[in-house]
Formats: structure tokens, C-alpha cells, sequence
């Protein structure tokens, strides 16, 4: 999955609607999708739409991230690897409902023990980065995978994306290392479908929500594997109730 060594992205108008569906369904909108959205170009697998994915994210001993807390609360820091390549993209995400930013850049997974140096070189391409998580006294959190099916299109105002996502686990890490052990199932009997448009729904999206009654869901992954794990639990103070943290977002 190669990419340009960073990029900064800013889409006004930009659209994420998620959807949990079982199983079998999945399937069958796997099937349905395929002679209607191309594969996505850096995918693999018999149909060229399927990998695995690999995050790392990053949140403080409060878990203002996960809370939606403070200015930690409004964006996300995480480092993902696809497959077993030898690069990684660091990744700062920040979105309200009508603007995402997205900020995302490839350094060598070699390069990863420098964002846990108190100091690091300017020059350096993930020096953004290692600012922002010092800045925000930020530390690898959690490990979380998933295996992907991707497919892509072209709308009216602009690309499309549709992606499940499946074999969903989650570890707890204080490293940057893409193999923790562990893991621990997050959405065992579930799929995440997620589609990305812009402005509006593309009417290819509109028909398979139509034909499968499919119903939106607020989630990310990370704060679904938190609970999983257990990291809410651990991150409470000794004196306080048990209060649930949110489980969806």
C-alpha cells in the first residue's frame, strides 16, 4: 500500500456512516458489492479487495481520548501497518460534522523506536508526530487488527469507499510492536461496514442500505476495545464507582 511519504488532507463535507451486520450478511454484501465497486488498488487476496490491518493508538493515563475529553478528546493519534510491510503511517485524525482533517505520514518501521526519545530530529519525517504525542503526553494504548474488504468507486462529488471489516482483536501495549499477544476478540458475531463519501450519499450506497435494511451505528474501534480489554477499568481511580465509559462514538 504504497503512498507519498505524507500528506495532509482537509474534506469539507466529508462522510462516514458505519453499520454492525452479522456474519452472513456481510457475505452477501460482499457479493453484491463486487460487480459494482471496483477493488481497492493496494488490496490483495483472490477478489484484489482483502488485507489486514494493524493500529497502534495512542491516548494518556486518563484516557481523554477514549473519553472524548479536553483538546485530546477531538482528535485521534494512531500508527498503522498493513499486512507485514516494513513501513508504517503515522496518523492524526480530527473531524466535527461537516470537515475531516487527516493528517498521515510513512516513516520505516526501523524508525518507530524514535517517537519514545524524549528528543528527536527535526528533519526527521515523523517529527510531527513525536511533537504532538510529547506535547500531549500521549502512550501507545492499544493494539488493535482487523481483516478488511475494500472496494472503491467514483460518485458525483467525488470517491467512494465501502469497507468491512472483520476479525476484530484488541490488545493492550505500552510498545510500539505490531504483535502483542494476547488478543482479545472485540466484535466476535459482528462486522463493521463502514462507507465514505462526500456531501452525499452515492446512490450505489442508498440502494444497498435500501436492499439490506441496514441501520446506522455511532462506533469507532478503539473505544470498543477498551472495555474489551479492560483498559477503562485499569485507567479508574480506586474511589470511584463503577461508572460504564462510553461504549460507542
Amino acid at each position: 500500500m504504497s503512498q507519498a511519504l505524507s500528506t495532509r488532507e482537509t474534506r469539507d463535507s466529508a462522510r462516514e456512516i458505519k453499520f454492525l451486520v452479522a456474519p452472513d450478511v456481510a457475505a452477501r454484501i460482499r457479493d453484491w458489492a463486487r460487480p459494482r465497486l471496483a477493488p481497492d488498488p493496494y488490496a490483495i487476496g483472490e477478489a484484489g479487495d482483502d488485507y489486514r490491518t494493524f493500529s497502534i493508538y495512542f491516548d494518556n493515563g486518563s484516557l481523554d481520548v477514549f473519553k472524548r475529553q479536553g483538546s485530546n478528546g477531538r482528535s485521534k493519534y494512531r500508527i498503522r501497518r498493513y499486512g507485514a510491510a516494513d513501513v508504517v503511517f503515522l496518523e492524526r485524525k480530527m473531524r466535527n460534522a461537516s470537515m475531516l482533517v487527516k493528517r498521515r505520514t510513512v516513516v520505516a518501521m526501523a524508525d518507530l523506536p524514535k517517537l519514545l526519545d524524549g528528543d528527536v530530529d527535526p528533519g526527521w519525517p515523523g517529527a510531527w508526530f513525536h511533537r504532538r504525542i510529547q506535547a500531549r503526553d500521549l502512550q501507545p494504548t492499544a493494539h488493535v487488527s482487523y481483516h478488511r474488504t475494500a472496494r472503491v468507486g467514483l460518485g458525483t462529488w467525488g470517491p467512494m469507499r465501502l469497507t468491512l471489516d472483520d476479525q476484530v482483536l484488541a490488545s493492550r501495549t505500552q510498545d510500539l510492536v505490531f504483535q502483542p499477544a494476547p488478543s482479545t476478540p472485540v466484535l466476535p458475531d459482528r462486522v463493521v461496514l463502514e462507507m465514505k463519501f462526500r456531501v452525499e450519499m452515492p446512490a450505489v450506497f442508498k440502494h444497498l442500505v435500501e436492499e439490506f435494511a441496514l441501520q446506522p451505528q455511532s462506533l469507532s474501534k478503539y473505544r470498543l476495545a477498551v472495555p474489551a480489554i479492560g483498559l477503562d477499568e485499569a485507567a479508574r481511580p480506586a474511589h470511584e464507582g463503577a461508572v460504564a465509559g462510553p461504549r460507542h462514538a
